[in-house]
């Protein structure tokens, strides 16, 4: 396993993490989420994403306590607030009371006495930014957060936080989680040149397009039985944005091309995400000890000129980018 460090900070994080979205807490039962985590553990990974708003919760009470088994300063833990966690008014957003009392929830839940990363999920245009940031201050200064950072935030509104941040006095973003991968190359134009410019990381989501680039779905077929495709509770996301003929047959070739390389499509994508020097590291969401162990051998795999020319043939920028 290979290690990078968190932008300007001193963490130091794997280059592939270990996410929980619709794996752990949720579609994994408890002890095939332990036997995961381990595996992970185990393989160099000191890096974990979760999310308050996973499976209600449940995901970082899972996370939590498959964790446990490890030294607390051998792991570097992420979650998050934004997302609806009740039905009042007061249950979502990035509102300083909303913050404060999710941040305690996740602590609960995750049975720690600190968060290494406090991150904000997604913008809340309804809430001052000033608002937001003295809250994640406040919560540093507890010892409550070590660090903050932020989620699909478009890059004017990274900047414009950090500016915010400094003139009241309070530490900036550490690091910002974009969704990134070969079939969504947006942060390129924008978001990775305004993280780097501010001193920032990125951990990015989704690089494997929620498995649509390990070329197992085919053109015509139904998805096998198993896969995020063929779950009603897992593939909305994987139908809204990667699925159809077009770039299945992307993923097909991309295939070809990972085949000829000597490596497989899952590792070759996510070593595709990590050359970009930006890139902290990529999350990936297992759901089988067996695809950790394929995937973090993209921390060794560097990928030849050519290959990358082929692939940006196959799977090009989208033209002038888009700011997010």
């Amino acid at each position: 396993m290979r290690y990078r460090r968190m932008g300007n900070s001193g963490a130091r994080l794997s280059v592939v993490g270990l996410g929980s979205y619709l794996t752990i807490g949720f579609k994994l039962d408890e002890a095939a989420s332990r036997e995961t985590v381990r595996t992970a553990y185990d393989a160099g990974i000191n890096f974990f994403d979760t999310a308050n708003a996973y499976n209600a919760g449940e995901g970082e009470r899972v996370l939590g306590r498959c964790l446990a088994e490890f030294p607390r300063s051998s792991l570097f833990v992420i979650t998050k607030v934004f997302a609806p966690m009740g039905p009042g008014p007061n249950d979502s957003g990035l509102s300083r009371k909303h913050v404060f009392e999710q941040c305690h929830a996740s602590l609960r839940r995750l049975g720690m006495e600190y968060i290494d990363l406090y991150m904000c999920h997604r913008p809340d245009p309804d809430t001052p930014l000033e608002e937001t940031i003295r809250t994640f201050e406040d919560l540093a200064r507890q010892g409550k957060i070590l660090y903050w950072g932020v989620s699909e935030w478009p890059a004017e509104l990274i900047c414009r936080g950090n500016a915010v941040a400094r003139q009241i006095g309070a530490r900036t973003m550490s690091v910002n989680e974009p969704r990134y991968n070969l079939m969504y190359r947006y942060p390129e134009a924008h978001v990775f040149p305004a993280t780097a410019a501010e001193g920032m990381g990125n951990v990015v989501f989704s690089p494997l397009a929620h498995g649509v680039l390990t070329g197992k779905y085919s053109v015509g077929e139904e998805p096998p039985p198993g896969t995020r495709a063929a779950s009603e509770d897992t593939n909305k996301v994987l139908k809204k944005l990667y699925w159809g003929e077009h770039n299945q047959r992307r993923a097909q070739e991309f295939a070809r091309v990972a085949k000829d390389m000597g490596t497989t499509p899952a590792v070759l994508a996510l070593a595709w995400c990590l050359r970009r020097p930006e890139v902290t590291s990529a999350i990936i969401g297992a759901t089988r000890p067996a695809q950790i162990l394929e995937n973090v051998q993209a921390a060794e795999l560097t990928i030849p000129d050519d290959v990358l020319a082929r692939l940006d043939e196959i799977f090009p920028a989208p033209p002038g980018g888009a700011n997010f």
